[in-house]
């Protein structure tokens, strides 16, 4: 097949820094999110500066300085899907990111856990295209193993409940039809996202620091779908206190 055919090369014929230029006072620590009403609420919370901007070929994505209790994060909202995802994290990294926590929705595989409760994924199964560009090729990748240990004792010190496990990273969202929702859980999936495997093959490749987590939306352990709090006008509270528990955590272990 051919995503089997992975070049360990650096260098291709287009580069990030072909594109965008490093920033000198861009933040090491990024922080990004996919849901806008989420983003546009912190955007709101915190004192910000616009320092630049990324595109993709027709939406343009504006990067700012966060102040976050005195420290200063490069803040975005990420494009959803792993190619365009990947693709401005690329633009995000050139800038001068060295860090990188990426918090956002997934589906859930098994209907015991609770809506927008925190999911850690410990590995992704890579049903997406993206990822086979910056590893070699496998069924799935493991991720989270350097922070994740961080992240459960911060979580802890908060009370705070958290389910880990295996995720399932797909694009088709439209063809997650319930023979493969069964298959990904006989493979020990608990939830469905679309970026993550991407993004670890992403970090590991420009050996940047990563975490990543969820707060679960939908369920498709059910007969008939059952949206939840996918909504962006849902618990809107939950969600924002874990914006804040992202921005937290980013703030400390990456120092």
């Amino acid at each position: 097949m051919i995503l089997s055919q992975f070049d360990a090369k650096q260098e291709a014929i287009i580069n990030p820094k072909d594109i965008v230029q490093a920033l000198p006072d861009f933040p090491k620590t990024a922080v990004t999110c996919f849901a806008r009403g989420t983003f546009a609420r912190i955007l709101a919370e915190f004192p910000h500066r616009k320092l630049t901007k990324t595109t993709v070929a027709n939406l343009e994505i504006p990067v700012y300085a966060l102040d976050f209790h005195g420290q200063e994060v490069a803040f975005f909202n990420s494009y959803v899907g792993a190619s365009g995802c990947v693709a401005i994290l690329e633009d995000i990294i050139a800038m001068g990111a060295e860090n990188l926590l990426v918090f956002g929705t997934c589906g859930v595989l098994d209907s015991s856990i609770k809506e927008t409760s925190i999911i850690i994924p410990t590995t992704a199964i890579r049903d997406e295209g993206t990822s086979y560009h910056y590893a070699p090729a496998a069924d799935e990748i493991a991720l989270n193993h350097t922070y994740r240990k961080h992240f459960k004792t911060f979580l802890e010190q908060l009370n705070i409940s958290y389910t880990e496990g295996k995720v399932w990273s797909t694009d088709g969202i439209y063809r997650e039809t319930h023979g493969k929702m069964l298959a990904r859980k006989a493979q020990g999936a608990i939830a469905v996202d679309m970026e993550c495997s991407a993004i670890a093959a992403l970090a590991e490749f420009r050996k940047i620091n990563h975490f990543q987590f969820f707060y679960s939306a939908d369920n498709l352990d059910a007969e008939i779908w059952d949206a939840r709090t996918l909504a962006n006008d849902a618990d809107l509270e939950t969600k924002d206190r874990i914006a804040n528990l992202a921005l937290s955590f980013a703030t400390q272990v990456f120092q």
